[in-house]
């Protein structure tokens, strides 16, 4: 790097988590999450507006492949804390109710999303049409996870019945999402050549989840009070950078192996290391590495150049996500016996999508799934979904104040009880 790439890499970070944080904050004000504000800045640094001139200025071309190298490294740092906030007794104290939920509000988009694949093809297909058709349908199909827990935080909605099953749902849902995904990839061809590695894949899963995660579990029990230090630290950075390492090699996406390591952490008796690793790291990753990748995912949303036909196709994607996954989770709700204001609001919920759904749609650009104008829609769909979650809920449930006051439905207050005492 000479002293030009350097000061304009310096400076255009600085502009970007600057613009990511005043917008985020914008974002809290007006009731949203904030990552919709921190999308916001890097579709408005991007090409959308003034032809990419502001791009342009602030990023130029030889200093792009280094933000892409940051804003993956953020991914990779963002996995992992997933997979490590990812919490089985959830799931098992919400009996069936949130496997259903879970299950039919994957299948349902899912499905409609590779009809709607079909009828796309012709103007935004790439070739491999049963890749295309995939893709599509896990693209419909996810919930973030993250952006519900941050959702359901700030309504105080976490600890209601509820919450808790609206968490379970979302967990499940992440890990139907991922393996999907997985599978997608390891069938597309994507790692070329090499493409004899992905059989890999399978002994590197039950290596890390019967050799690694029993090994890491001896050592945390051995510490009377496990704590980040240092050396702890470096061991946590090492292991999800060589996972992740390992995953793209192998020919899935290094977000797997990210998020298998903080899947194999163990859960008991390091709750003070878990809790330091979030806010160490998790700040870190949030005020600097994350802001980059909504620069590098803005930089590919060109929707400057949308016309009727555009128009039309992000209408039918908006229907296809919204209606799948609001309809698949409502009528499973229904099915077992919540009322129709909880189901209702159970649905709204699973249709957040956040900084999960830019996570897959920039594997689906980065392997060759999705073309960049239909890339710029899908954002748009996940930009539109996150934003609606709020207002839906507050309309559904009145103000965050008054939205805990709704968990009357017997089964289900007695179902997320026991969920939370299993949790705690």
């Amino acid at each position: 790097m000479d002293t030009h790439q350097t000061t304009s890499l310096l400076v255009g970070l600085a502009a970007m988590v600057l613009l990511a944080r005043l917008l985020g904050v914008l974002a809290r004000r007006l009731g949203q999450p904030a990552v919709i504000g921190e999308v916001l800045a890097g579709i408005a640094l991007g090409p959308t507006l003034f032809h990419g001139a502001i791009s342009d200025a602030l990023f130029p071309a030889d200093i792009r492949p280094l933000l892409a190298a940051l804003a993956a490294v953020g991914v990779a740092v963002f996995m992992f804390i997933v997979g490590l906030e990812w919490d089985a007794t959830l799931i098992r104290g919400s009996g069936s109710l949130a496997a259903t939920v879970s299950f039919s509000s994957i299948l349902l988009p899912f499905g409609l999303g590779s009809l709607l694949a079909l009828y796309l093809m012709d103007d935004y297909g790439t070739g491999d049409q049963t890749a295309f058709m995939l893709f599509m349908g896990i693209a419909m199909s996810i919930t973030a996870f993250p952006v519900l827990a941050r959702i359901l935080t700030d309504r105080k909605m976490n600890r209601t019945p509820l919450g808790v099953v609206a968490l379970a749902c979302a967990s499940i849902d992440d890990v139907l999402a991922w393996t999907l995904l997985a599978t997608v990839v390891a069938i597309s061809g994507s790692a070329g050549p090499e493409q004899w590695r992905i059989l890999l894949a399978i002994p590197y899963l039950v290596g890390m989840l019967y050799g690694v995660r029993p090994l890491l579990r001896r050592y945390a029990d051995r510490q009377p009070e496990l704590r980040l230090t240092p050396t702890v630290l470096a061991f946590v950075l090492a292991g999800l950078l060589l996972s992740a390492a390992a995953t793209e090699w192998v020919g899935l996406h290094y977000i797997f192996g990210a998020f298998l390591f903080g899947l194999v952490l163990p859960r008991e008796g390091s709750e003070r290391l878990r809790a330091e690793v979030h806010d160490r790291l998790g700040q870190l990753n949030g005020q600097l590495l994350l802001p980059v990748f909504f620069l590098v995912a803005g930089l590919k949303v060109d929707l400057s150049g949308v016309d009727a036909a555009g128009l039309g196709a992000l209408t039918l994607i908006l229907l296809v996500a919204i209606g799948g996954k609001f309809t698949g989770a409502f009528f499973a709700a229904r099915l077992n016996k919540m009322s129709p204001r909880q189901s209702v609001a159970l649905a709204t919920l699973m249709n957040t999508r956040g900084l999960t759904e830019l996570i897959v749609l920039n594997v689906g650009l980065q392997l060759g799934f999705l073309n960049q104008e239909l890339y710029s829609l899908m954002v748009v769909m996940a930009v539109v979904t996150t934003a609606m979650a709020g207002p839906l809920l507050t309309w559904v449930l009145g103000r965050p104040t008054e939205a805990a006051r709704h968990g009357d439905h017997k089964a289900l207050d007695t179902l997320a009880s026991t969920a939370v005492k299993k949790a705690a």
